[in-house]
């Protein structure tokens, strides 16, 4: 399963998706990765779930986003849930088009390896194309 929280800064994206991640700690039986662009919000996640920075890497498209998540998938195979935070702030540029083959990438990975992705993105829910909107989180 693939779901996205969208909306503008300050809207409280972030505090839905760490909140989350702490209350899925509490029900899965495998384990959960948060990924984020800075290391600002370590410390509101639980210790049990794995956290990635990526700011040290060149991630500039979906395509290299893609070889970043199935990377870790790699070393891990009881990952239950990835959460990315501010994903146009870790992809430095992304157009729709890129945004659709990324979901459908996702997709892919999420039924072969038994994964669910939550994302979050800066950008008003209406701007969204209407196959995005479909996988917004209530």
């Amino acid at each position: 399963m693939v779901q996205f929280i969208a909306g503008g800064k300050g809207e409280g994206k972030t505090k839905k998706l760490i909140d989350l991640a702490n209350t899925g700690v509490k029900s899965t039986d495998g384990h959960l990765v948060f990924i984020d662009d800075d290391s600002r919000h370590i410390y509101d996640l639980n210790h049990d779930i794995r956290f990635v920075e990526t700011n040290g890497y060149p991630l500039s498209n979906y395509r290299e986003f893609i070889g970043f998540v199935c990377g870790i998938l790699s070393q891990d195979s009881d990952i239950k849930c990835i959460y990315v935070d501010g994903l146009t702030n870790i992809i430095k540029t992304i157009d729709d088009e890129g945004l659709l083959k990324l979901i459908s990438r996702l997709q892919t990975l999420s039924v072969r390896e038994d994964v669910d992705f939550v994302i979050s993105m800066n950008c008003k829910a209406g701007d969204l194309p209407d196959e995005v909107k479909k996988l917004l989180v209530a």
